[in-house]
């Protein structure tokens, strides 16, 4: 059984947010759409703590590393759109299994 897991990490720097509800809640609303439009996993691994930083990884499982790097551009524009410029970084790795 061939398969890909891809994995996209997002850096992002929540300018706007004054404490770490709004910064949960910006999170919160990415994690929603992306996960409700790309049908992606998604968890914040890093920065839980910080008023404005947070990581997001987003992963997904595809029988062809096209497949899984398709997902995941398209989760990547749908981040950027929603974020615009609080998306400071943004890496996609394929893992083939």
């Amino acid at each position: 059984m061939d398969c890909d897991v891809g994995v996209l990490c997002l850096r992002i720097h929540v300018e706007s947010a004054r404490s770490l509800k709004n910064k949960r809640q910006v999170i919160r609303s990415l994690k929603d759409r992306l996960k409700a439009r790309h049908n992606i996993a998604l968890a914040e691994v890093a920065g839980q703590d910080s008023r404005q930083d947070s990581v997001v990884v987003a992963v997904t499982v595809a029988n062809s590393e096209t497949g899984a790097r398709m997902t995941l551009d398209s989760a990547h524009e749908e981040a950027v759109s929603t974020l615009g410029r609080d998306l400071e970084e943004a890496e996609v790795h394929i893992l083939p299994l």
